[in-house]
Parts: C-alpha cells; structure tokens; sequence
C-alpha cells in the first residue's frame, strides 16, 4: 500500500483508494507530524519527547514507542510480524519517516512552485491553480501553538503567498488582466505588507486602462505600509508609481518572446540585406546580444535565439568581414552544462563557421575573437568523436589564461568541460574545472559562470558518489539562480534531487514517482536534448539497479537512447534472438553525460544474453569509472556502482577478480 501525507491543513494521511487513515490521537498525529517535518532525516527520541511534552512523563520513551508502533500498523498494513519497518524507520535512538517528496502535498506543492517558475506563464497558471487545490488550511494547523511546528508553517505560508503572487505574474504576461485584479485584490487585502502583491496590482489596473486606479494603489499601499508597520514603501513600488505617472512604455503587456525574436529576426534580415556600412554591423553585433538575453530566459526564449542564431552568422558572412563574422560567432559565449546538444545540424554548420572564421582571420589577429572562435569550437563539437574539439579546447584555454581575461577563460573553460567526455570515468576532471570557474567567477563576478560551475560540481561529485557534496552546489545554484532570474537552473536541481531519492529508493514505485514530478519542470523548458527519452531512461535504470525486468511496451518514446535501450527491451518481450542480434550490432553509446549508464545499460543485456564478445567491450569502457556512481555525472539518474558492473562482468567472463 502507498501511503499519502497531507500537512497543508489537519494532518491526515490517505491509502491507494484515497481513503483516509486513522491515526488515533493527537499525540500520535504529533508524532507523524514531526517526522514529516524533518524531511526525512532521524529524529532523536530525546528531541521528540521535548518537542511533545512541556513536562514528559516518566515513561515517556515507552509511550513514544507505543505511539510509534500504532502508526506503523496503520500506515503499514501489509507488514509481516518482525519485518523490518519500511515508511516509519527506526535507526539507533530515533524515528523518520522515508516517504518520497511525491507523497507529501507540502513538498509536492514547493515542486510545482519550482517548476512553476521555468515553465511558460499559460502552463505555469495551471500548474499553481491545480497545487492550490491541495492547501486544506494553514500547514500543521492542529499544532497552532508547538515550537516545532511554527517554523515550517511559516515557510510553508510564505511559500504560498510567493506562489499567489507568481500566478499573477504569469496572468500578467498572458495578458489575462481580467483575472488577475480580482485575485490580487484580495491578496493585497488579506496580506498587506506584501509589497509585490501591491505592485503586481497596479500594474494589472495600469494594463486595465485604470490609471487613476492604479495610482490609487500605490497610495493605499503607502498608507497601510506606513500605519501599520511604520515603513515607506520600497524601491520597486516607488519605481512602479513613477513609471505610472509617466506611462512607461514598459508597464504595456509585455510581448511574448515569439515576438521579440521575431523582431531579432527581421534586424537581421535588415542587416543581411543593406550595404556593407558601420550601421549593419552594429545592428548585428546588437541582434547576437538579444539572441544570447534571449537564450538565457529558457523555455520559448531559448528556442528562438537557437532558430535566429545562423541568420545572424550567415548575415555577417555575406558582408565578407573576418572580424566582425569572429565577432558574431564568439559573442554568443551562453554556459551550456548539457553534453548533448539540442541541435545537431545547427551545432555543426556553426562550427563549420567558425572555421571558415578562423581560417580567414589573419593569424597575428589582436583581440580575443580566435580565442572565442576556438571556444565555439569547443563547445559546438560536443560529442563529436575526432580530436578536433579537445584540440580547439586546450588551444582556446591556453590563449585565454596568457590574456587573463577573467570572462574569456571562463568561456574556454566551458568549452573544455564539453570536451571531458571522450570517455567514461572523467568526473574528477569536470569536477576540477566546475571548482575553477566558481573560483573564477566570484573574484570576478561572473554570475552566469560560477551558475555553472555549481552545477558542473553538482554533477561531477554525484558521479563520485559524493551525493552530499553535490547538493551543497544544487543548494547554492538554486540561490544564485533566484538572485539573477535564472530559471533553467531549477530544471536541473529538481532532476539532482530525484536522483538522490532515486539512488535510495528500495522499491520502483517512490522513485519513479519523484521522477515523474521531477520531469514536469522540463515542461516548456526548450531543451529538447535534455528532454525528449530522459524520464523513461531514468526510469529504466530504477529497474535495472533494483534488478526488475525492462518495460516492454513499444510505445515508450525512448528518443536518442533507443538503440542501447532496445536488446533489454527486446528480452522482456522474450524475443532474445532478436535482442541477441541488436546487443551484437550496437554501436558504442554517444560520448556525453550518460555514457556510462548506456555501458551499463549494454552490461545488463550482455549479462542477460551470456554475450561475452559485447560483455568485453562494455567491461573495457567502463573499467576508468570504476570509481564512479554509473550515470549519476549526469545529476541526473544512476544505476549504481560501475564497479558492480564490472564484477559481474568480470566473473561472468570466468575472470578472477
């Protein structure tokens, strides 16, 4: 049975059918209360007879116990007499309660603010409207007054109030006014501290064709601020009421981003076609830096910039200008953590670009365009197999250090770490290069690029299986990525996350449920490379980790994974002479993140099939990770230890090892 935790109201509890399941008293409730709470981790039995008791009994440790028992029948039904205790866990002197983020309406409504956050405004109002749903009143509401309970009902209330106002944002720039006065109305009302729900109000009424309205806002906001909590208002509602008064063009809706690249694109139409004068080059230099403002929105932003971005190359090769083609190519220097680009066919005409650049630069050229050539280079070949990428890397690394230009080096930095998947077991050096970019880029402040440093360590140490260690960088990217407007970031996060979840999970159910939650942040993110056949690749190394048959449907969307996954698929249906004939005919995996968890994908289905001739080849290219967690350099998924493979690949093969 699965259970479900509702803590955003009374605390209950609900079985597969949905019913609810009881839970005694309030002592007991308290208890499971608790645990939830600490997410997780052990509570002490001493902390939770203080946190319970203003005077414990004398026998407090055995009541507890019993409280804990009780629960355990009720959550746990199906338990044998002595088995091991699964949900509610006892480990040394204390309690936890191991429920999956998925199964707790708390942290699955913090999910869908995060991924609320990246996704497009139209989708990012639905997924809010449908997590409000879940809220039954005020969190932990029936221990209004216990100290442990008071600090995550204030998150969790702060929370929702952020999420209100986010709904709002998205209902402005959806161009949905209408619904967006009257909700804010009431927020403002019910929550008048609130600064941006004020704003957010003007703003809609501003966008009403209210202006007088608006301003009226603003003034009760300034009244209420002042009466009740003796403040002036801050500096992004004073900013609002003056672009009111001015009719700032800005406060209009807003066009979505299909029309501002739309706009990029007929600038650079408009520069392909004039005359060859210090204008169009302008306009061009101009047009890559929106395309690369755009890329770093996600979602339909970074699509856009993608589609606009050879226009402007080929507009600035048709002017037959070396430098100012160098210029166009280097200039979009946008971080890029994913080893499998979202387009092939463009990835390689823009490197073919480069090239040509290159090629026609003179080869004393001053300045750092060869440098940002040789980085595009770098970073446009990923996962290409010849030598020309890493050579281009090492080259644009070396130029740039003797430049010390902080940016330039992190730059070529990046197109280095896309050149660390040549072949498995390099997490220690992306890991390295993850700590110099931060190193980098806080002396410097380069946010974008310490963004990605974070993250370039949160993959490598996931991969070294220090799960630890690599959240501490999720934790810090989250932050930085909220400090400077990132929402790609949270994609990310939230996948590292159900990776940890996922590395623990004892059973397919919990974590294939915090992966499906996790997936739902892909959702409108523009990253069809990271996207498309990523949550059933996840899900197919749950199941081989914990040794359960691949699926066998046909249907799965494997997308790129498809001919590695396919002999273990092809096994499930019991078609082995098939499977046999594809396991014998596939080519290595690509040269990307998850190259190792394909080996061990491969492994699985030569263990199965006793083929020993793909059995050698996949011992031979897994054998430099054996120190590593297979896939988890992805922050993403795993499939266990490398070494695990390797010795059932070795003893297998009648090795001694």
């Amino acid at each position: 049975m699965r259970v479900r935790f509702g803590v955003l109201g009374p605390v209950t509890a609900w079985n597969d059918a949905g019913a609810t399941i009881p839970l005694k008293g309030p002592r007991h409730r308290a208890v499971l209360a608790r645990l939830i709470v600490a997410r997780g981790r052990i509570v002490p039995l001493a902390t939770l007879i203080d946190d319970l008791w203003s005077d414990p009994p004398a026998d407090a440790p055995g009541v507890i116990q019993t409280f804990v028992s009780a629960l355990r029948r009720v959550l746990e039904p199906d338990r044998l007499p002595r088995a091991p205790a699964r949900l509610l866990v006892t480990e040394g002197s204390g309690y936890a309660v191991r429920a999956t983020p998925d199964s707790v309406d708390a942290r699955r409504f913090e999910d869908a603010v995060a991924a609320a956050r990246v996704l497009p405004p139209s989708r990012a109002v639905q997924v809010l409207d449908d997590a409000f749903t879940w809220w039954r009143g005020p969190a932990y509401t029936d221990f209004p007054d216990d100290l442990w309970a008071r600090a995550e009902r204030s998150r969790l209330a702060e929370l929702r109030l952020g999420a209100v106002e986010l709904r709002a944002r998205a209902l402005l720039d959806v161009g949905n006014v209408d619904a967006a006065v009257p909700d804010l109305d009431a927020h403002t009302a019910e929550h008048p501290w609130r600064e941006e729900g004020w704003r957010l109000l003007a703003i809609a009424l501003y966008r009403a064709g209210r202006q007088k309205d608006a301003l009226e806002v603003v003034r009760r906001a300034r009244s209420r601020l002042g009466e009740d909590l003796g403040i002036a208002p801050g500096p992004r509602l004073r900013q609002t009421e003056t672009d009111i008064l001015r009719q700032a063009a800005h406060l209009d809706a807003p066009p979505v981003v299909g029309t501002a690249a739309g706009q990029v694109w007929s600038e650079t139409i408009a520069a392909y076609s004039r005359p060859v004068t210090v204008d169009s080059r302008a306009r061009l230099r101009s047009t890559v830096d929106l395309l690369r403002s755009l890329a770093v929105t996600g979602g339909s932003g970074l699509v856009a910039a993608r589609h606009q971005r050879m226009a402007s190359i080929l507009a600035a090769e048709e002017l037959g200008d070396p430098d100012l083609t160098a210029r166009v190519i280097g200039a979009y220097d946008v971080p890029a953590i994913w080893s499998r680009s979202d387009d092939p066919e463009q990835a390689a005409a823009v490197v073919a670009a480069a090239e040509r650049a290159l090629a026609a630069l003179p080869a004393d050229a001053p300045g750092p365009e060869r440098t940002r050539l040789l980085a595009t280079i770098a970073l446009e070949s990923r996962g290409v197999t010849d030598l020309r990428g890493r050579l281009a890397a090492e080259q644009a690394v070396t130029r740039a250090r003797r430049a010390g230009d902080p940016a330039l080096l992190a730059f070529a930095l990046n197109g280095l770490f896309m050149q660390t998947f040549h072949r498995t077991g390099l997490a220690t050096q992306r890991d390295a290069i993850g700590a110099e970019l931060i190193e980098l880029s806080t002396m410097h402040g380069l946010e974008t690029y310490e963004l990605l440093g974070r993250l370039i360590r949160m993959q490598a140490l996931s991969g070294l299986g220090d799960l630890a260690g690599a959240d501490v960088h999720a934790l810090a990217a989250d932050r930085l990525a909220e400090r400077y407007g990132s929402p790609l970031i949270a994609v990310f996060t939230t996948w590292h996350r159900a990776l940890q979840v996922a590395a623990d999970a004892d059973d397919f159910a919990s974590a294939a449920a915090t992966y499906r939650s996790a997936a739902r942040a892909l959702d409108g993110a523009g990253m069809p490379g990271l996207e498309r056949g990523l949550l059933p690749l996840a899900l197919l190394a749950v199941r081989v980790r914990l040794r359960l048959p691949a699926p066998a449907d046909d249907d799965i969307d494997w997308g790129p994974y498809t001919p590695w996954v396919r002999p273990l698929t092809l096994i499930a249906q019991g078609h082995l002479d098939d499977a046999t004939t594809a396991l014998r005919t596939l080519p290595d995996p690509p040269r990307d993140h998850l190259q190792e968890a394909l080996w061990c994908v491969i492994a699985r289905a030569a263990l199965a099939l006793d083929d020993r001739g793909t059995m050698h080849r996949a011992l031979d290219a897994l054998a430099p990770a054996a120190a590593e967690l297979a896939g988890a350099g992805s922050g993403l998924l795993t499939l266990g230890p490398v070494a695990a493979f390797l010795d059932e690949l070795t003893q297998a093969m009648g090795r001694a090892s």
